[in-house]
């Protein structure tokens, strides 16, 4: 591992990449805001940049699809196709939502996904595309398209809404906690310790609030992180007696998204340690678990690895 590896950004779920987790709050905010103005029917898109495009497409996508339209905003020709996937969204709302990327603008997500030529329009189901419609094709393509898509994933995603149903009695977004927003406005200010205290209140009223706890445990990362010298950590790792260097390197991976090995850095330590040294980083494990989701499989496999290696 090079030092250049501990400083590479990542986003654990909008837990520790929280500037990501502010612009996805606030793209919350905005389509509330669009909903509220239309009578309760939600923004037919949603735009999507590098910073977040894991919550808004990955994560969204988890439990409901997602049409990823990649395009050049500027190109004409380009505008008229997205006012057309624009209609196809309004009339499918709550089937499946429309977020655009200008690529021109966000090339990583047009690098990560291989894409040649643009527009081009990806469905995207629980993290991966399932299918992909190149180029710019016609309303008739299109729907026909998306007929055969929902026919295939029709077991996944909810019912289509009877003819003459209210949209306003379709189930909206909860409201973000405005302790949360202050948390995110702090962080985005570099004040760590209002961003800290901001969660604290939330728990305060909602002991068992996970957008308190996620964040807590990712503020903690990031102090525990934010003045160490990675050339400096780097060759501490040589000194395998130097357990400090290790829980360090899993915070500096789990900041760069590669929890796995973060996990089984800490699973080593606890297996080759006894002591207060293997509780430690037991301890240390059981901390960075908070950074997720209770249900991440990551966690899980992490679990029967700890003991494993204490039994």
């Amino acid at each position: 591992m090079s030092p250049a590896d501990f400083t590479r950004p990542g986003s654990l779920y909008g837990a520790v990449d929280l500037g990501a987790r502010k612009q996805a709050l606030e793209a919350q905010a905005r389509r509330e805001s669009a909903a509220q103005e239309t009578g309760g029917v939600p923004a037919p898109v949603i735009d999507v940049d590098d910073a977040n495009f894991a919550t808004e497409v990955v994560e969204r996508s988890m439990n409901s699809l997602v049409l990823l339209e990649l395009t050049v905003t500027r190109a004409e020709q380009a505008k008229q196709y997205s006012l057309l996937l624009e209609k196809l969204a309004a009339e499918n709302a709550g089937r499946w939502t429309l977020a655009r990327v200008d690529v021109e603008i966000n090339q990583q997500i047009a690098q990560a996904l291989r894409v040649q030529n643009v527009p081009a329009l990806y469905a995207i189901f629980q993290g991966q595309p399932v299918a992909v419609v190149p180029g710019i094709a016609t309303e008739p393509q299109l729907r026909d398209w998306l007929s055969q898509l929902m026919e295939a994933l029709a077991q996944y995603l909810p019912p289509p809404a009877e003819e003459g149903q209210d949209k306003q009695e379709q189930p909206q977004e909860p409201p973000v906690d405005p302790d949360v927003l202050a948390a995110e406005q702090a962080v985005d200010a570099g004040d760590l310790d209002g961003a800290v205290a901001a969660y604290e209140r939330l728990l305060a009223r909602s002991p068992n609030n996970q957008d308190a706890k996620l964040g807590l445990a990712g503020l903690g990362l990031i102090r525990r992180t934010q003045d160490v010298d990675p050339a400096d950590l780097q060759n501490r790792l040589a000194d395998p007696a130097d357990i400090e260097a290790q829980l360090l390197a899993a915070d500096f991976e789990m900041l760069s998204g590669e929890v796995d090995r973060a996990f089984d850095r800490l699973v080593d330590v606890v297996r080759r340690t006894s002591g207060a040294e293997r509780d430690r980083a037991r301890v240390h494990l059981l901390g960075l678990f908070d950074t997720l989701p209770g249900d991440d499989p990551s966690i899980a496999r992490a679990r029967r690895n700890l003991a494993s290696a204490l039994f």
